[in-house]
């Protein structure tokens, strides 16, 4: 009987190019790929939502709003993410075309089958982030809110929303409302 025989890691490199040429996303995480499939209708509702409120609350500041299809680099981790909404305020990210490098706020809205890479993980590459302050996850099942907020001493604190409070993000200055997030969910 044959063993199956085991596939080399893909290089960074050999990831950016493989990539640039697939039909879907695929995110990379220490050599290994992982397809990106179809979200459900409640979560492209949530994370829309949200961009939309962060794009209207920070027009005419420095900071701009990308969703799903923007890659994150996160450097530390030789990892390159799709998250569902981020806002980054560098000059450098506005300017990219494809990668961006310096989130101040990353949101992952979850779903069963990704919930748990996405508090493990996929927060752990990004906790390494120096830029990242804000680290937010969303259920849209359950709509509940999870803030993690870096502290000056470099630790993280969690916040867990209660239903119908606001997402105060102060990093950005910004306070979203649940009802805005959670909105057309029926």
């Amino acid at each position: 009987m044959a063993l199956p025989q085991p596939t080399r890691p893909f290089s960074v490199t050999d990831y950016l190019a493989w990539e640039a040429e697939q039909p879907n996303r695929h995110e990379y995480f220490h050599g290994e790929t992982f397809a990106m499939g179809g979200a459900s209708r409640r979560h492209v509702t949530v994370s829309l939502n949200l961009a939309a409120a962060l794009e209207g609350v920070l027009e005419n500041t420095p900071c701009r709003t990308y969703m799903a299809d923007m890659k994150l680099q996160v450097d530390a981790e030789h990892a390159y993410f799709y998250p569902d909404v981020f806002v980054t305020c560098d000059p450098a990210d506005h300017q990219a075309e494809y990668i961006m490098r310096a989130p101040i706020v990353v949101v992952e809205v979850l779903s069963p089958t990704t919930a748990g890479y996405d508090r493990g993980d996929k927060f752990a590459a990004y906790r390494r982030m120096a830029s990242l302050r804000e680290f937010i996850l969303i259920d849209p099942d359950k709509q509940s809110i999870e803030h993690y907020h870096r502290t000056t001493g470099n630790t993280w604190e969690l916040r867990d929303l209660e239903p119908g409070q606001a997402l105060q993000l102060p990093s950005l200055e910004v306070e979203i409302p649940s009802e805005r997030i959670f909105r057309n969910l029926d």
